[in-house]
């Protein structure tokens, strides 16, 4: 291979892996707060008045955080995921960005996800079935 065509590689290389890195940086808070602590693929995004549950899946597995619309302030917020047949996993506390993660081994059961910030709740009753 010419010298000409290594840098030429080399110079698409670099351009790809800047791209990819500006990418995530400018990527929304929100989806890179959930996806730093739930594996899988999101399947739901359950808005309620003050916040919003992420739902994950991966195998067997389902994954959830509750964000909150305003970060930064310290408030009651929590996460639950109830695999159905289960007892609830629970993360709550006074929190400044989210609540959880949270994680339950579903296998083909249904989940009931619940979240909490402040005031604002969320219940999604059977899903995932």
């Amino acid at each position: 291979m010419h010298s000409g065509a290594i840098r030429r590689r080399l110079a698409l290389g670099l351009a790809v892996l800047t791209a990819s890195g500006l990418l995530a940086v400018a990527a929304p808070g929100e989806a890179q707060a959930a996806s730093a602590h739930c594996p899988g693929r999101k399947v739901r995004t359950l808005p309620f008045s003050t916040g919003t549950v992420l739902v994950y899946k991966r195998g067997g597995y389902v994954c959830a955080v509750t964000l909150t619309k305003k970060p930064g302030v310290k408030r009651k917020m929590s996460v639950s995921v109830q695999a159905r047949g289960n007892r609830p996993v629970v993360d709550e506390g006074k929190y400044a960005h989210h609540a959880g993660p949270v994680t339950v081994h579903a296998g083909r059961r249904c989940v009931w996800l619940k979240g909490q910030v402040g005031r604002g709740k969320f219940s999604s009753g059977w899903i995932l079935c």
